[in-house]
């Protein structure tokens, strides 16, 4: 976005704000969050990507003053937790916002990513902010799992030890990459000093990827809800999204501060209050709920290497979905074909994650394997073949406007196709 004239003298009647180079800086601030042009339709669902924003600054926040106080040694780790709750002043109340904020900042990216294939966020010329998103989500997911073995307790450890043992499914490397990862012939001190280095270090990459996320967005522009690049319809944001966004935070505080004060264990496992025990083997071993669809995709391969191969696609769909889909149409009001589809996915995504924390028994492996095929059907077939079809039938539709009006042809196009 350009510096125009007209802000830097409203910048240079107000002094003092530093010199010149200053100035220039606050130009750019200024273009970039109070005069930045924002679709006027856009809903609260836009609203998710500042949370997430917000979601990452009170995990960095809270996870420097636990790293004050936590010892990454294992005869050490689960004691030094339970001296931040119980010795440290307000000690608990720090690790409930830091553990819960984990969750709160999952569940707004896992809305944030699925409004955007809603409403075809990843179509051109927004694929790139597309694919920057899906690797701040992965980075997210391996930071989440590092983060849940911490604590060191039996679900931190048995956790490592399953997820880590995933990697010698690979041929031939598999079993000399596991141990390299160990630092040993087992889960101990090395894994667990590795693994607060790179929790410690990997926000500091997501934080970055973010500023180029948002970059990119600026870049773009924001979509909205009827996938028109409309270049007039738009207002900046501040005042109108600003207090928008402040709303949406005030009930994010609501929601996020219940979970803190009144139920601060919810969303965790029981388990994990009992110090890991290499010896003693918990009767059922599950990740955190963010990590349960993915979980639940693994197990429903019989084969080692397949369910590795299976989980990792499942990520991979996400960074495919602008080269697979098909369709002229940006929007899923536009598209009713895809529509039902998408609510279906949405719901077998949530099943997925109930089954992932289910034993491994009739009927719920046979539940599993099915909504596992309906995963991959949707983006490998349904999504590019119903895009197709509506681009005929939107063609169809186009052409039997120009016949009877060819203007009208033109403004319901524009708000149709991109």
């Amino acid at each position: 976005m350009s510096v125009s004239r007209n802000n830097l003298s409203f910048l240079e009647l107000n002094k003092p704000f530093g010199n010149r180079i200053n100035d220039n800086f606050l130009v750019i601030l200024f273009n970039h969050i109070v005069l930045y042009p924002t679709p006027t339709s856009i809903s609260y669902m836009w609203s998710f990507g500042m949370l997430a924003g917000l979601a990452l600054l009170i995990q960095i926040i809270s996870g420097v003053f636990l790293a004050m106080h936590y010892a990454p040694e294992i005869s050490h780790a689960f004691l030094s937790v339970e001296h931040i709750m119980r010795d440290v002043p307000n000690g608990y109340l720090l690790r409930y916002v830091h553990a819960n904020g984990a969750s709160m900042f999952f569940l707004i990216v896992y809305i944030h990513m699925f409004r955007g294939l809603y409403y075809g966020s990843y179509a051109s010329p927004r694929q790139h902010l597309w694919l920057s998103g899906c690797l701040i989500f992965v980075i997210m997911m391996a930071t989440g799992f590092m983060g849940y073995v911490l604590p060191w307790g039996q679900m931190s450890l048995w956790g490592a030890t399953v997820i880590t043992n995933l990697f010698s499914a690979l041929p031939k490397i598999g079993t000399g990459l596991v141990q390299w990862i160990w630092g040993g012939f087992a889960v101990d001190n090395p894994t667990l000093n590795r693994i607060f280095s790179l929790h410690f270090i990997l926000p500091v990459v997501i934080a970055a990827l973010a500023v180029i996320h948002i970059a990119l967005l600026h870049v773009s522009g924001s979509n909205n809800p009827v996938g028109s690049d409309s270049k007039t319809d738009k207002a900046s944001f501040y005042p109108y999204f600003y207090i928008k966004d402040l709303f949406a935070l005030m009930l994010f505080i609501y929601v996020f501060s219940i979970f803190v004060l009144l139920f601060p264990n919810y969303l965790g496992h029981p388990d994990n209050y009992i110090e890991g025990n290499a010896l003693v083997t918990p009767p059922h071993i599950v990740p955190e709920w963010y990590f349960l669809p993915y979980y639940a995709i693994l197990r429903s391969i019989p084969d080692k290497l397949g369910g590795v191969v299976a989980m990792a696609l499942s990520l991979g769909c996400f960074f495919l979905v602008p080269f697979l889909d098909m369709s002229k149409i940006r929007s899923m009001y536009f598209k009713p074909l895809q529509r039902p589809n998408f609510w279906i996915l949405v719901g077998a995504f949530i099943l997925l994650g109930w089954i992932g924390q289910k034993v491994v028994e009739t009927p719920f492996v046979e539940i599993g394997r099915g909504l596992t095929i309906y995963y991959f059907l949707y983006f490998f077939f349904l999504f590019p073949l119903f895009g197709e079809i509506e681009n005929n039938l939107a063609i169809q539709q186009l052409g039997n406007l120009e016949k009877k009006n060819p203007s009208q042809n033109l403004v319901e196009g524009v708000g149709l196709l991109y």
